[in-house]
């Protein structure tokens, strides 16, 4: 469901075949969603989005993937939205849908396109109106995707983005080091021939997390961006910022 090359004709198609049972894929989810995850809340969205009509299909024992949620105690997120109507569900559209029920993959859907577009005043506006847990949570999924996208997108400088650069490691150290199987690190991708990331984005991403959670936010500015560090501390201030690095934990 994540996979950029995934197949969206072939998902569309398998989510409207029953089994023999008479049950479809969201009537099987329904059953297996007691623990929320981020990941689940994407995908239950997503398979809406496939097939409006499940929401209201009855499998050979009469339930609907509603009723087979609330008898198998799934999280209250799945419930909600598998309370949606076929109506509802296309009236809100797979965004909305999204906005509501899986706020994190919505948040980490958006700012990729900023990234993308070289529109980083939207991600630093994400960080600075939406609270910690909410942000860290965006930067840590889909292994830290989106510090991927600025190693990967980061071939122009500008102060802007090695500041989002700062924001995100200094928020989860960890994703210095997250990778993807078989994929190469942050700073492998950033220093690729392929994506060939500039200089000011691969010191960054030189930076290891013990480093990262030890040093004062100010401190990590003004190493890399002095102009910037002086714009919001003013010059020589080292003082902590509001927010404290998390500690690292391994494992």
């Amino acid at each position: 469901m994540l996979h950029p090359d995934r197949n969206l004709d072939l998902l569309e198609r398998k989510y409207k075949e029953g089994d023999e049972h008479g049950r479809l894929p969201h009537h099987w989810m329904a059953e297996k969603a007691q623990t929320h995850t981020h990941t689940l809340a994407m995908v239950a969205v997503q398979s809406i989005v496939f097939n409006l009509q499940a929401l209201i299909t009855r499998d050979n024992k009469g339930e609907t993937p509603l009723d087979i949620a609330r008898r198998s105690g799934a999280c209250a997120d799945i419930i909600g939205l598998l309370s949606l109507t076929p109506e509802e569900a296309r009236s809100l559209g797979h965004k909305e849908m999204l906005r509501l029920y899986a706020p994190v993959a919505y948040w980490r859907k958006e700012i990729v396109t900023w990234i993308k577009s070289r529109s980083y005043a939207g991600c630093h506006k994400f960080i600075n109106e939406h609270d910690d847990e909410l942000v860290r949570e965006v930067l840590k999924f889909y292994n830290s995707e989106l510090l991927r996208e600025i190693a990967t997108e980061g071939q122009k400088y500008t102060d802007s983005l090695v500041f989002l650069a700062l924001r995100t490691i200094y928020r989860h150290p960890l994703s210095l080091t997250d990778k993807r199987p078989d994929d190469n690190t942050m700073l492998e991708l950033a220093g690729s021939t392929q994506f060939n990331a500039c200089r000011e984005i691969v010191k960054v991403l030189r930076l290891t997390p013990t480093h990262v959670s030890r040093t004062p936010f100010p401190t990590l500015l003004l190493n890399s961006l002095p102009t910037k560090h002086h714009e919001i501390y003013g010059p020589l201030q080292h003082h902590l910022p509001v927010h404290q690095a998390p500690e690292v934990r391994q494992g």
